[in-house]
């Protein structure tokens, strides 16, 4: 009697109970960060929007099908979601146990790009093609393996109490497991992705707490080390000729600087609210090539304008602030250093994707995370927002 008396004060039967204890406080439902997710989420549907409409009229890679896009996209962002789900569910700090096997798989992926199974796409070797229209870049996962491997390495005996901060020796064994597979990447070639993990290796230092000097000295070897890529002539021509078109953007209009020239027409000429979803000319004239994927924030100025574009850069906005939020907030340096590692990622590769797109930045190659199509950025980013929520839900609550 009293158990039915509790059910009709509060209003809930069995059934709505079950939701209650869902949504309890030390549920895992209500420690989820929700802003991350829905911004996120968002960011995943407007991208397959813009998707759909820069590629439904190109028959060439739509194999006639104005859906064929979307409909991957789509795919990616369901896979997506359900690794995010299975991150969470394991945890960064089982994950943390698994990192040595996590590396070696990323490894191993960039090594067979180098073998003959590797496909080269847009002058840059970094694929794996299944067939069927499948394919796989495991440089995306290679992001994630060296913020976790870094994490686990710089925080094993800080976590332990053994020291405050960690070492030079410490941070010297970071740097070591970072630099193999950026070297690897150096022979796809692939510039784009090797910027990001740098980004990655002093976001991961700064989080840790390691010696000012090492972020100076690497800042200083990072500017010497593009002064001897390009003396060695390291660079293949179309990199060096992203990097001429940048410096001088009368280049070659028609050729080397076709791609941001257009990209720039197609942005200004969206205003302030667009020209409307599907009816951009430069987007419907196929002007633009890549849209779907490094040029996408393209479909987004001309069609949906300066507000839409906002739009995007505020909800990226959002994902940056609450994951910095869940790493000044983490009890334990491990998290802290994953959480700043997946923010300086995505921060620099939201940066330069606009950025290329505006002409402030060089042609890299960089998706834009959320936003572009690719199934292996969409399973990068989506598996980082699960490391993101495990730290946020498994942190201790306060009182």
């Amino acid at each position: 009697m009293t158990g039915a008396n509790s059910f009709s004060v509060s209003g809930y039967g069995p059934e709505r109970a079950g939701w209650t204890r869902i949504f309890a406080r030390d549920s895992v439902a209500r420690r989820l960060d929700w802003p991350i997710l829905l911004a996120a989420l968002v960011l995943s549907l407007v991208g397959s929007l813009l998707v759909y409409s820069a590629t439904r009229n190109r028959t060439e890679i739509n194999q006639g099908d104005q859906y064929y896009f979307l409909v991957r996209h789509l795919m990616n962002l369901g896979i997506g979601f359900a690794l995010m789900i299975g991150t969470i569910w394991l945890g960064h700090r089982a994950l943390r146990n698994a990192v040595p096997i996590l590396y070696g798989v990323s490894l191993l992926g960039v090594l067979l790009v180098l073998t003959p199974l590797g496909a080269t796409i847009n002058g840059s070797r970094n694929w794996i093609v299944f067939g069927g229209g499948f394919s796989l870049q495991p440089a995306e996962f290679v992001k994630v393996s060296i913020i976790l491997g870094m994490a686990m390495i710089l925080a094993a005996r800080v976590d332990a109490g053994d020291k405050p901060y960690p070492d030079h020796r410490t941070v010297m064994q970071t740097l070591g497991l970072a630099t193999v597979p950026i070297l690897i990447v150096l022979l796809m070639p692939d510039l784009g992705t090797v910027l990001v993990m740098v980004t990655i290796i002093l976001g991961v230092l700064l989080a840790s707490g390691a010696s000012n000097r090492w972020i100076f000295g690497l800042l200083l070897a990072g500017v010497l080390g593009c002064i001897a890529i390009w003396q060695l002539h390291i660079l293949d021509e179309y990199q060096i000729n992203r990097f001429a078109a940048f410096a001088n953007p009368a280049l070659d209009p028609a050729g080397v600087g076709y791609n941001t020239n257009q990209a720039r027409i197609a942005i200004g000429s969206g205003g302030l609210t667009g020209a409307g979803l599907f009816h951009g000319s430069q987007t419907t004239g196929q002007f633009v090539p890549e849209q779907q994927t490094d040029f996408v924030f393209t479909v987004a100025g001309e069609e949906l304008g300066f507000l839409g574009a906002g739009l995007i850069i505020f909800l990226l906005g959002v994902v940056l602030w609450r994951g910095c939020r869940i790493a000044r907030d983490s009890t334990e340096l491990y998290g802290t250093i994953v959480a700043a590692g997946i923010v300086a990622w995505f921060a620099f590769q939201a940066f330069e994707n606009i950025g290329m797109t505006l002409g402030i930045m060089p042609v890299t190659g960089l998706p834009l995370p959320f936003v572009s199509y690719g199934g292996s950025s969409m399973f990068a980013v989506w598996i980082a927002v699960g490391l993101l929520q495990s730290i946020k839900v498994q942190r201790p609550m306060s009182a």
